[in-house]
């Protein structure tokens, strides 16, 4: 019988730092296959990605986006991933979406930070409140037990109210919180930048997770321009996220400034060069990614049932 793993079930049995072990073995694979469909009914839409990693297998994720659900008392993203096996085809396993996207997320982000941000770096900012940054604070804290947190977001209600839900601290101020970070990670809706690169110090670690279609971003021209640019994937990064669209459009930054991406950065082939030079890394996401998650699931389940 094909399983079915739900979050309920199978979350317990997840850790964060054998996640991001898995995404850098995934990496030093052959570059994924990758390809995306959207098809669409009106305000409807079903997006399903795939991924194929030789040696590694499939990994389709289909997701439905139904904002008239919310009207009826239902969840307006609902979806699953199916995880095939490389040599036969068959299917090994189906995974819930909120899984699967919840742990990939904050997994890549966390990932970048291991791999570029300073490693004695300890006072945290997350910029944005909503179920991505309750899973970095998760994730973080998972590599760094001690870390000092402090969360901000448009609407000061909604900071505090992780802030205490997750014991850490609610800021007011965005500048000045920035100014006292040492990584920094935003994950909001901004179409417009929140984040400014007159406020990056020395030294700093940028994570930025909220914008994932061609008119959104989230950090403005100044901020790239003064960073060392890092991607998780040029493929799912440049030709289709507005934080570097637009600045590559504008004539900002060049393709030549987005200097690697987790291929390079985890074969030692780029990364940061000195403790006081800014580090800046876009979370795109990416089937490949989904893929690398899902089997770090399933590894983690079927260890569960022996």
């Amino acid at each position: 019988m094909i399983p079915v793993l739900t979050r309920e079930a199978v979350e317990p049995l997840l850790d964060w730092i054998a996640l991001t072990e898995a995404m850098r073995a995934g990496h030093r694979r052959p570059p994924a296959e990758i390809e995306d469909v959207l098809l669409s009914r009106g305000d409807d839409r079903l997006l399903s990605r795939a991924a194929w990693i030789d040696g590694m297998g499939i990994g389709v994720k289909s997701v439905s986006v139904m904002p008239g659900n919310t009207a009826r008392g239902l969840p307006s993203i609902q979806g699953a991933m199916l995880i095939f096996n490389d040599d036969t085809g068959a299917i090994e396993a189906v995974i819930d979406n909120a899984l699967i996207t919840r742990w990939k997320t904050a997994g890549d982000s966390l990932l970048g930070a291991r791999l570029l941000a300073r490693p004695e770096a300890n006072r945290y900012l997350i910029v944005g409140a909503g179920n991505v940054a309750a899973s970095l604070i998760e994730a973080f804290r998972a590599w760094k037990p001690n870390l000092d947190i402090t969360v901000w977001a448009r609407r000061p209600e909604a900071a505090q109210a992780l802030a205490d839900s997750h014991n850490v601290t609610a800021a007011t101020d965005l500048e000045a919180a920035v100014a006292e970070a040492e990584i920094i990670s935003c994950c909001t809706m901004a179409r417009a930048p929140v984040l400014k690169g007159e406020w990056l110090q020395p030294g700093q670690h940028i994570d930025l997770i909220g914008a994932y279609t061609p008119d959104m971003r989230e950090a403005d021209d100044t901020a790239l321009q003064r960073a060392r640019v890092f991607v998780d994937s040029r493929a799912t990064t440049l030709p289709h996220i507005g934080e570097l669209m637009i600045p590559l459009a504008s004539g900002a930054i060049t393709e030549a400034d987005v200097l690697g991406d987790f291929h390079q950065l985890v074969a030692g082939e780029v990364g940061r060069m000195t403790a006081d030079e800014i580090t800046l890394f876009k979370n795109g996401g990416g089937a490949h990614l989904d893929l690398m998650t899902g089997r770090m699931i399933l590894a983690r389940w079927r260890e569960s049932q022996r």
